[in-house]
């Protein structure tokens, strides 16, 4: 299963229905993850619309404000959007939504008018609102998390009950990734698992093999941020979910084991934590 693709985003607006075609073929089933209103809106009319395709719907942090984003493979400004919760919680109770996020803190972009303590505020706010309507809804929660490790565990050390939910494109260490199981969640990997170390900072890549190496592999889950990241076998090409294979292979590789039993216990997983029927 991919359990964090994005197939209604305008890289997919030309040919969605090939896409998830093909991965229905290969009996891929889908978690289509929006990031804010319109996206979430897709998301929930895919899940309508195709079988073996569900939704999550919520707001990414970097959407709080206008910011420019410029990486190896997306640029684009963000829209500002402020967290309307009676919005979210009507497509959150879809019978095929079966998440809130993705949701989180990112401090890797920020305006270049505001500082990360302002950040910080604004977005601890808008994820603990999420979080809220999660537990409301009796929904998992999927998080993003980047360049904001310590605080996000210290917002979820602090409330004051458990989440279930995913740590979405996990890509810290060991140590950190205790503390989340500790909490109950799930890790999700996705084929940065794939890639070459850096020659600049090799411990980046040896950090997330190691902690593939020691989380259970009942806590894990497979997905590929599709139409990002994608696999080593296919750099330079749109990531699409059915890619999701190579996570797999290289989870089994990791931890010696066989392809067949990671993807028949990362699928048991996602559908236990999902309650997918």
């Amino acid at each position: 299963m991919d359990t964090h693709c994005h197939v209604q985003f305008n890289a997919f607006k030309d040919d969605s229905a090939e896409v998830i075609k093909k991965c229905a073929d290969k009996k891929i089933i889908l978690n289509t993850v929006g990031s804010q209103l319109d996206t979430s809106r897709r998301a929930v009319k895919f899940a309508e619309s195709f079988d073996g395709v569900y939704a999550t719907v919520g707001l990414h942090p970097i959407h709080l404000c206008s910011t420019e984003i410029d990486e190896e493979e997306i640029q684009f400004k963000s829209r500002e959007e402020k967290f309307d919760i009676d919005i979210y919680r009507e497509l959150a109770k879809h019978k095929k939504t079966i998440a809130i996020g993705e949701c989180g803190l990112d401090f890797y972009h920020l305006p270049i008018n505001m500082s990360r303590d302002e950040a910080f505020v604004l977005q601890k706010e808008a994820f603990i609102k999420q979080i809220e309507l999660a537990q409301e809804l009796s929904l998992p929660v999927v998080i993003h998390v980047r360049s904001a490790y310590q605080e996000t565990i210290k917002i979820l050390e602090e409330l004051p009950y458990k989440i279930r939910g995913v740590v979405h494109c996990y890509s810290s260490n060991w140590r950190n990734a205790e503390k989340f199981l500790s909490l109950g969640l799930h890790l999700g990997f996705t084929a940065t698992i794939t890639f070459p170390a850096k020659k600049t900072d090799p411990q980046i890549q040896a950090d997330l093999i190691e902690t593939v190496q020691n989380c259970p592999l009942e806590r894990i889950l497979t997905e590929t941020d599709a139409p990002y990241l994608a696999p080593q076998a296919y750099r330079g090409q749109r990531c699409e979910p059915w890619m999701v294979e190579e996570v797999v292979k290289k989870i089994a590789e990791i931890k010696k084991i066989s392809y067949d039993k990671v993807n028949e216990i990362t699928f048991a997983n996602a559908l236990k934590l999902f309650n997918i029927k």
